[in-house]
């Protein structure tokens, strides 16, 4: 019915058989005019609606400019119009014309008529188009366009050949008209389908196009990723750095993406919010007489007496215990559920549903696709076999494979790339949404999550997201994939798949059996791995201390320790591995043996041909994928859902009660608190309480009170940091606040104070100088624009502090909240900053100032002083009103007053700010500046010079004389505090992979290549075989098949799947032995040589880094490289044994082997260069985003009280855009390598159909069912070669980096055959000649020439300046720093001629700093364990730590906190001071510990050394005169000499410099006491 329409339009035949059944096949003329014209036209005018909607719009894109591409395209569309009219004329003319014959009846059929119609209005329709798609924004081209041009060309070439063959067939033309404008018009398409792929770029975009290629690259560049070309061949010449980077397209950036999720966020958490109101109010009455009888309880336990006996108390806690776990699955149940849920996965739903949606529409097609090749597999075959079948069928499938193949890869990769974008996009506004949370987030829920937990949220937890976006729409793929493929199957085969199909299924449950071990495997590992990493930080903590006692070994073994139970773990979990990898590599051949099995076994008539064996065979590899996609995509699902659940509670955790302050302007003082109390949670108790407080604008206020008092909590409540539970806080006008500890940012010290306000030279000027920052900038080598390290590491504390000063000061803000700034410097520092800053004459001196001091001399210059007792006011007033008063503050006056009088005096000289500080540099900047000091002594003409009101500086001048660098300098190297790491560029040297396997060592290597190699060979022998099981279907066609040969071809078939199995198993369990040795000898390796490096190595390299070595590098060399070196060599192989098949089956394949694999090389060196850059310079950028956050944790309150939230927010979006800009090209430059390599595959599969057509006379069919059934998974090994290559020289990386530190020079040999005597050192002596020594060759001597005496038990002081030698002359004893020159003698002992451990064990020093490790008390006091435990308990008496050791629950075995967090300052001293004691040496060197120790504790150990050091030769380096007043001798140092040495009285009897010094710390003669000796020589003579 319809076709006899068709033809009575036509005119001509629709459809007959007969036309294809030739060796020359064509198309009917009446299907080319009909079917071949509507389907472009039907798509154009489909599509055109959307394209004229924007004509009817008002745009304001500016469209006057015509660009040429246009005028071209409009033109030749014009053209196109003009031969549809003509070809109308042509008809009408033939019809109506005067030249027709009028003879004849017959006029042209319908579609005459029609298609020039039809043309000619599509034309208009393009026109209209091409105007439209001009009119639209930022659009370079028409994806619609370019598909109509495209499919019209394609429908034009079957009449463009009918034409030809016609007019070669009749020698002549017999249609001439038309025939010349079909021509006509066809050429015109093709120009047009050329323009329509050129980018037609606005004016507008240039600029951008040159930031960002993609915004102007046109549809078929957008597809196959051609825009990135330029950036991989940028990354092949050179590799690329931060700056090549393109610029983000807006969707892509942060700020557009968080603003998004904030939007649908709002929305969702506030219905998630109602949902858990709803949900408490419900739980709320249950609740109530559940919370009574607990409470009960909990008083009764806690009311426990102290007499209880301890086995009383045990049989309790078990009972407890059991209870508790009860109560916890209870608990966690509903702690699970403590906060508003559920409303994470609808918010990143709604914000990302355009990118999802299209993303699935992608992977329905490619599944789709996926299933088209098995059957055209199966056409090619059947073709191959009927070889009477005409050759062009066979071309046919050829190209139709290749046709589906480049389908398939175009749509896969355009899924991949929307799911991987999805992923960053889903990471990047988690990341920023947890940065906004963490500004505003109350103190309850930040006490809930530390500062490490909260950065997890933004590294690990997102990531986890990003990492399962990637893969979502598996989850309802893989089963759709798993019943079409059943199906097919089904079809094939019948019943039998079930057989197979079981197979598969049981294996799920073994694999998820697996999963789980490993899982609690890798639990363990992670265990070990930080233990070990906490170790590896303390030892390079403490390293000096550790090379000072001569304690490496000790820590060198329970490293050791650690790192081979961690390797046991490790070997199990390979172990556990490889069995997984045999059952995976095991499952394709057992399930193919079952199936064919019993589709044989079942009935004899089933036999088994190449069609239905290597349909098969691509089915059930399509049907790999997706079993074993799920249970790893479910395990993800599992481990995203924790992190769901930590950042639903975070992201819903409550925010700072914003009115907690008030900014009401009718109030007329600057501070109001009227009847407030105020708490640190909400159900807390209040700290403060009933507080009320007024102080009028522009006075300076100052808040004492004892420690704990609540002086920080009043500020936290003016700062509206605390929960305000009654009353108000009224504040007028901006704050600026200075926290007790300083808070520094990672940034140049000018950026620290600016604090983002605008740079005003002058008004800088001032503060730096009232700041007292003068002198410190000109010790900084970069002045200030010197880079400040993280947490403010290149300052000493009274630096930070007075940094943190000058920011508040320069910020010109209404109000200041000063708490307890000048606790940290010295205290003629602190002065010159109350009397510059803070005081009644500093530069604040307008402005309300509220001052926490312990400071008692600045108390009778301010205005009103507030008293605080327990959290409350207990008085007000002016300091003498409060005098006057007798009161708390009088009592308070009194004590403290004694305290700083005696301080004061003790303090030598005005240099000890600078003293520390000025060391510090040293350390740091210590290369080839030499340091000279000027002395500047200002002396007050008003004021007599007394050692207190003449101010000294030491001003350190760097000999460079530094000017400060104006903007257009760069900042010259050495300013940068510690040199950049050296990132690795181009390619990996191939020693490097020498390396590696030669830490695998050679034999396991070579075997298991070899092995490996053996299972390939099975693999491609059972593939042969098949091939010829199945051309058993010819040879027994009309027979019945015999039962031994279906036996035997069975078995033999099932033998080869087994050996692969087995071989894989073998070389995996080789290689993971090989690769766990190889572990441990590196590791060894760096460890060993960490520990015998020398000190100045530790002083210029951050810890960070070498921490890293540890961590990040070896966890690599044990994880990661292992896996992808297995999967290198097995993907290599598989390549090769597929190439071998197939180079089998058609030799004459092998000639196109040659240009692909050429190719193939290009494309993957090019993609590996770029690839690999882009990977550094990710994990490059990602670090600057969780620094920074860190640094706002730590630093909250100081950027809310200056309101600079904005600011941060804004820098957080640059930090993580600067990350996206490498992760985003790295993304696509996966695709464009996947692209171009699927295509190679394609090639591959597109020949080997073609010569399987072109030589099918001599193929078997099996054969060629084998070589294209290889071809076809040749695709995806391909591009995982890659990925893995590319991988692997990633990853190998890491053993570059770890040898590199395994290889820096070593110090000097710890013990050397010269051995001293083990009594040595017996008297003590101590003898230096002409002694000379540097920190580093190429620097200036430090120690000029030192010569000098010192007898046995002598008591020696070392005094001199900062930077005199003090510090150096312990160093060089214990040859921390080696000699350049001359010598040093113990007892007549040559120090330098033994090993260096001989020589530390010997001597003892008591650090400035107490360093403890974490470990017990005893390993802290005695890590080789040599003494007895009675030794160390006398020795802790007499360092006064005996109560308190015996006091704890585990006595010496109590576990000590990193860096000994858990114990006081104090109790670190003395148990340092314990550790001298147990040394028993007869040297001690003591580095005057300064302001650690309360004066008390101090005292304490003066009299223990004084007392049990007797015997002992004791060198004092003192920072305060007092404590060596009573030595037998004073050595004064200045400059690296020796300039007076002699006994104190004498000393201040000459007049010299040591006169001087003690004048400064107002000493005079009555201060010295008599020597110990001289009253034992008194008593004796007696």
């Amino acid at each position: 019915m319809c076709a006899a329409a068709l033809e009575d339009y036509c005119g001509s035949i629709f459809w007959n058989a007969s036309y294809l059944e030739r060796e020359d096949p064509d198309l009917p003329v009446c299907v080319e005019q009909t079917v071949l014209v509507w389907i472009p036209l039907g798509f154009l005018w489909l599509c055109a609606p959307r394209h004229l909607m924007t004509l009817f719009q008002k745009t304001k894109v500016n469209r006057k400019h015509l660009s040429k591409l246009y005028v071209c395209k409009q033109l030749v569309v014009s053209l196109l119009f003009l031969t549809a009219i003509a070809g109308l004329g042509v008809t009408l003319g033939e019809d109506f014309g005067p030249n027709r014959d009028s003879s004849s009846t017959v006029k042209n059929a319908g579609v005459f008529y029609a298609n020039p119609v039809l043309y000619a209005v599509t034309w208009i329709l393009v026109l209209l188009c091409q105007a439209g798609v001009r009119r639209r924004k930022e659009t370079v081209d028409s994806a619609t366009l370019f598909c109509f041009w495209f499919l019209l060309v394609l429908c034009d070439i079957f009449p463009f050949q009918t034409l030809l063959r016609e007019a070669l067939r009749e020698g002549k033309v017999s249609d001439v008209p038309r025939f010349c404008l079909f021509y006509i018009s066809f050429g015109l398409e093709f120009i047009a389908f050329i323009l329509s792929a050129v980018a037609d770029i606005p004016p507008e975009l240039k600029e951008r196009v040159k930031k960002n290629p993609e915004a102007g690259a046109p549809f078929w560049s957008r597809i196959t990723f051609h825009w990135l070309n330029s950036m991989t061949v940028k990354g092949y010449k050179k590799p690329l750095v931060q700056e090549d980077m393109w610029e983000l397209n807006r969707e892509d950036s942060t700020p557009y993406i968080h603003q998004h999720f904030q939007h649908f966020m709002k929305s969702e958490l506030s219905k998630a919010r109602i949902r858990f109101q709803h949900k408490l109010k419900k739980k709320g009455v249950e609740g109530r007489d559940k919370a009574q009888d607990e409470a009960i309880q909990n008083g009764l336990s806690n009311g426990l007496g102290k007499g209880v006996s301890h086995d009383v108390l045990i049989m309790e806690e078990k009972g407890k215990k059991e209870d508790e776990k009860k109560k916890k699955k209870k608990d966690k149940k509903e702690e699970e559920e403590n906060y508003p849920n559920s409303w994470l996965i609808s918010t990143i739903y709604k914000t990302f549903k355009g990118l999802l949606i299209e993303s699935a529409f992608f992977k329905l097609i490619q599944d789709l696709l996926t299933f088209v090749s098995p059957q055209l597999l199966k056409l090619m075959i059947s073709f191959t076999e009927d070889k009477s079948d005409y050759a062009w069928r066979g071309y046919l499938y050829a190209v139709l494979l290749l046709v589906t193949a480049l389908l398939q890869t175009v749509v896969l990769q355009q899924y991949f790339q929307r799911c991987f974008v999805l992923g960053m996009k889903v990471r990047t506004a988690l990341m920023a949404a947890v940065y906004k949370k963490a500004l505003v987030v109350s103190n309850d829920t930040r006490k809930e999550a530390t500062v490490g937990e909260t950065v997890n949220l933004m590294s690990a937890d997102a990531q986890r997201f990003n990492d399962v976006t990637n893969f979502i729409h598996l989850l309802w793929s893989c089963p759709l994939q798993i019943i079409i493929s059943i199906v097919f199957l089904w079809l094939e085969l019948g019943p039998s798949v079930l057989a197979g199909l079981g197979v598969m299924i049981l294996m799920v449950p073994v694999n998820g059996f697996l999963a789980t071990k490993a899982r609690n495997i890798q639990v363990m590992n992670m265990k070990y791995k930080d233990q070990r990493l906490k170790i590896m930080n303390e030892i390079l903590n403490g390293i000096k201390i550790l090379k000072l006692y001569a304690w490496e070994p000790s820590f060198q073994t329970q490293v050791e320790d650690i790192r081979g139970e961690e390797l046991k773990v490790m070997r199990k979990f390979a172990y556990l591995s490889s069995v997984s990898t045999f059952i995976f590599s095991c499952a394709p051949a057992l399930v193919s043996l079952v199936t064919f099995g019993v589709y044989v076994g079942v009935s004899p008539d089933n036999v088994l041909t190449a069609e239905k064996a290597f349909t098969s065979i691509s089915l059930f590899n399509i049907l790999r994928f997706p079993l074993a996609m799920l249970p790893m995509l479910i395990a993800a699902m599992v481990q995203t859902a924790v992190s769901r659940k930590r950042i639903e509670k975070f992201l819903s955790g409550e925010d700072l009660q914003s009115d907690a302050v008030r900014h009401d302007p009718s109030f007329s003082s600057a501070v109001t608190i009227s009847d407030g109390s105020f708490a640190w949670e909400k159900e807390a108790e209040p700290l403060l309480k009933n507080v009320s407080l007024d102080i009028k604008p522009g006075r300076l206020v100052a808040v004492v009170g004892a420690v704990g008092s609540g002086k920080s909590s009043l500020m936290s409540a003016l700062l509206g940091e605390m929960h305000n539970t009654k009353g108000f806080v009224n504040i007028l006008g901006s704050l600026a606040f200075v926290p007790q500890q300083a808070w520094i940012q990672n940034a140049t010290l000018k950026d620290n104070i600016l604090f983002g306000s605008p740079d005003e030279e002058t008004r800088f000027q001032k503060v730096i100088d009232s700041c007292a920052l003068t002198p410190d900038l000109e010790l900084l080598p970069g002045g200030v624009q010197t880079e400040i390290g993280e947490k403010g590491i290149n300052l000493s504390g009274g630096q930070k502090q007075r940094v943190s000063l000058a920011r508040a000061a320069y910020s010109e803000a209404d109000i200041y909240l000063l708490d307890d700034p000048l606790s940290a410097v010295d205290s003629h520092v602190g002065k010159h900053l109350f009397e510059k800053v803070i005081g009644p004459n500093g530069i604040l001196k307008d402005k309300t100032r509220i001052l926490v001091t312990h400071g008692v001399s600045f108390l009778p210059y301010v205005d009103e002083i507030v008293v605080l007792v327990d959290g409350q006011i207990s008085e007000i007033g002016s300091y003498d009103s409060l005098r006057a008063s007798r009161g708390a503050f009088s009592e308070f006056l009194d004590t403290y007053a004694k305290e700083q009088s005696n301080q004061n005096q003790s303090e030598s000289g005005n240099y000890t700010t600078f003293l520390t500080e000025y060391k510090f540099l040293k350390l740091l900047y210590g290369s080839g500046h030499s340091f000279c000091y000027t002395e500047e002594r200002k002396q007050h003409s008003s004021q007599p010079a007394t050692g207190h009101n003449r101010k000294t500086f030491v001003r350190l001048r760097l000999n460079s004389s530094i000017k400060k660098p104006r903007d257009g300098e760069e900042i010259k190297k050495g300013q940068k505090l510690i040199e950049k790491e050296a990132m690795e560029t181009g390619q990996v040297k191939f020693s490097v992979y020498l390396q590696y396997l030669r830490a695998l060592g050679w034999g396991y290597t070579s075997v298991a290549f070899l092995v490996y190699f053996i299972q390939n060979a099975a693999f491609v022998g059972q593939n042969l075989w098949l091939s010829d099981w199945t051309n058993d279907a010819d040879d027994y066609k009309n027979i019945t098949y015999p039962n031994w040969k279906r036996d035997q071809r069975v078995g033999v078939f099932g033998a080869l799947g087994v050996a692969q199995g087995v071989f894989v198993f073998l070389g995996t369990l080789i290689l993971a032995n090989a690769s766990i040795s190889a572990s441990r000898v590196l590791h060894s390796r760096l460890l060993r040589n960490m520990l015998r490096v020398p000190m100045v190595f530790f002083d210029t390299t951050p810890i960070g880094r070498v921490v890293n070595r540890f961590a990040k590098d070896i966890f690599t060399i044990d994880e990661t490289i292992p896996q992808t070196f297995r999967s290198w060599i097995m993907c290599l192989l598989g390549v090769l044994g597929t190439l071998v098949g197939i180079c089998l089956a058609t030799p004459i394949f092998a000639i196109v082997l040659i240009p692909l694999g050429l190719i193939y090389y290009f494309v993957q060196r090019f993609y590996i260069a770029t690839s690999r850059q882009l990977r550094r310079l990710d994990s490059v950028s990602r670090s600057p985003i969780y620094s920074h956050f860190g640094e706002t944790v730590s630093g909250l309150s100081v950027i809310r009280a200056y309101g600079h939230q904005e600011r941060f927010l804004k820098h957080n979006e640059i930090t993580i855009d600067e990350n996206l800009k490498s992760v985003y090209p790295w993304i696509v430059s996966n695709r464009w390598l996947a692209i171009r390599l699927e295509t190679i595959g394609n090639m591959v599969v597109f020949f080997s159909a073609l010569f399987a057509v072109i030589s099918r006379d001599t193929l078997e069919s099996g054969l060629v069912g084998m070589s294209i059934s290889y071809a076809l998974n040749i695709t995806q090994t391909l591009n995982w070669l890659v990925r893995m290559n590319s991988e692997l020289e990633n990853n190998i990386v890491a053993v570059e980096r770890v040898s590199e530190y395994s290889e820096i020079e070593n110090e000097a040999k710890w013990i050397t055959d010269s051995r001293p005597p083990d009594t040595w050192p017996e008297e003590g002596r101590l003898q230096f000649e002409d002694y000379k020594v540097r920190y580093r060759p190429g620097l200036d001597l430090v120690l000029h020439g030192i010569t000098c005496d010192i007898n046995s038990t002598e008591k020696i002081g070392i005094v001199g300046r900062t930077g005199a030698g003090k510090s150096s002359l312990t160093n060089c004893l214990f040859r921390i720093i080696e000699a350049a020159e001359g010598r040093i003698l113990i007892d007549g002992i040559d120090i330098a001629e033994i090993g260096l451990h001989d020589l530390r064990n010997h001597l003892t020093i008591i650090p400035q700093d107490p360093v403890l490790f974490s470990g017990t008390l005893r390993m802290n006091l005695d890590p080789f364990e040599r003494v007895s435990d009675e030794e160390i308990w006398k020795v802790l008496e007499l360092s006064h730590l005996k109560d308190y050791v015996a006091g704890l629950q585990e006595g010496l075995q109590h576990e000590v906190a990193e860096g000994g967090e858990n114990l006081s300052v104090g109790q670190r001293q003395l148990l340092c001071l314990a550790r001298a004691l147990l040394r028993k040496s007869r040297i001690l060197i003591l580095d005057e510990a300064t302001a650690a120790v309360d004066l008390e504790t101090d005292d304490l150990i003066q009299k223990t050394i004084r007392k049990e050091f007797s015997h002992c030769t004791v060198l004092t380096i003192a920072h305060r005169l007092h404590s060596i007043m009573d030595s037998s001798r004073v050595m004064v140092l200045d400059a690296g000499k020796i300039v007076e040495f002699d006994s104190p009285r004498n000393l201040l009897e000459k007049q010299g410099h040591f006169y001087a010094m003690a004048k400064d710390a107002g000493i005079t003669e009555q201060h010295i006491p008599i020597p110990a000796e001289t009253i034992v020589e008194q008593s004796s003579a007696l």
